[in-house]
Parts: structure tokens; C-alpha cells; sequence
């Protein structure tokens, strides 16, 4: 754990909304006696000075400052963008509500990886553009760009920056079982979780 939070990168947690595959707003839901959500807010605030609740219904007593989402489509990358947009760091750390196995190692790896304008985990799941931080200079015009063009893709985002795509191997967590990368997405998987 770092002795102070870091000012240098904000961290935004994406809450979303209803969710068409879960049947229900994920943020609410529960991993061990603790809204996912909330989790991951207060995880974020023993790293970071500056936490934004970005979009959907926070928890009551979840740490953050709320933002709501911009205009738009529902979408991920509007989420990204209202991330980028009200952040005070040069660097964003962006999480979506529906990682309940997020790892303090994970965030403080991606937050010591080298700069670039996005550093992209992944895993055997491919990509994971919504665990990731990105340079607000390089990434905020962009993601405006392509919001308004109805561009809604986050890969094509990171296609039009310098990415760098960043194995759990590479960031020391392989040891980690099951991933803090584990997106759960529906009824199912959900329940696969639970019987963990």
C-alpha cells in the first residue's frame, strides 16, 4: 500500500446502469456483504486523491465524487469521456463497476506501468479497456470525436492512441486465482462467482 494517495492519476469508477444481459444495475450487487460498487470506490480512494462516481446511482456512503454521465448513447466510451472530461489528473485510472475481484496489487501495477496515452491489462479474455488508465491530454479529444461521431467502440479508441497492452504476467499478478480481471456479465457467471 502507498504510504499517501496519488495526485498524479484520478480514478473513475463507470457505474453504468441497467444492465440488458445481468437484468439488473450491476453497481448493486454484492461480493461478500459489500455493494460491487462500493468496493471498488473504496479501493480506489486508498490509492488516489481524486475518485469520480461516474454515471448511475452510487451506494449511499461510497467514496467519490459524483459525475454524471455527459449526452449520449449508453455506452461505455460515454463513460470514458465523462471520466476524461471531469478529471483533475493528467492521467485517469477508468474501472467498471463489474470487476468484483479487482485487486489493490492490479491498480497499483497499472499505476507504476511506464506512460502511455492508454495502458490496456490483459488476460486470456482479450482486452480489458475498462480496467485501464489513460492520458486525459491525449484521449479526452479523441473520445469526444468518436462520441460525436457515433464511433462507440473503445477498441477503436485505443486503435487512434499509443496503447500499450499489458499482460497480468508482465504486471507480476499470474499468481492471482481467479483473475481480478473477471468481468461477470450475466446470471450465470454470477452464479459461478457466488459458488466461489
Amino acid at each position: 500500500m502507498p504510504t499517501s494517495r496519488l495526485g498524479h492519476v484520478t480514478g473513475a469508477l463507470l457505474l453504468g446502469g441497467e444492465s440488458g444481459r445481468m437484468g439488473r444495475d450491476k453497481a448493486h450487487l454484492e461480493w461478500r456483504g459489500e455493494a460491487w460498487s462500493t468496493r471498488a470506490a473504496r479501493m480506489l480512494s486508498k490509492v488516489f486523491e481524486e475518485v469520480l462516481l461516474v454515471g448511475g446511482n452510487p451506494e449511499e456512503g461510497a467514496p467519490g465524487r459524483r459525475v454524471p454521465d455527459p449526452p449520449g448513447p449508453p455506452c461505455a466510451l460515454r463513460g470514458l469521456f465523462g471520466a476524461l472530461a471531469s478529471a483533475t489528473s493528467p492521467r485517469v485510472l477508468v474501472l467498471a463497476t463489474d470487476l468484483p475481484l479487482l485487486s489493490m496489487d492490479l491498480l497499483l501495477a497499472l499505476t507504476a506501468w511506464p506512460e502511455r496515452d492508454a495502458v490496456v491489462p490483459t488476460d486470456s479474455g482479450g482486452d480489458h479497456p475498462l480496467c485501464a488508465i489513460y492520458r486525459r491530454e491525449a484521449c479526452l479529444s479523441i473520445a469526444a470525436a468518436h462520441l460525436e461521431a457515433g464511433r462507440l467502440s473503445l477498441r477503436e479508441l485505443l486503435g487512434g492512441v499509443d496503447t500499450d497492452r499489458v499482460s497480468l504476467e508482465a504486471l507480476g499478478l499470474e499468481d492471482l486465482e481467479p483473475s481480478p480481471l473477471t468481468n461477470v456479465n450475466t446470471p450465470a457467471e454470477l452464479a459461478r462467482l457466488e459458488a466461489t
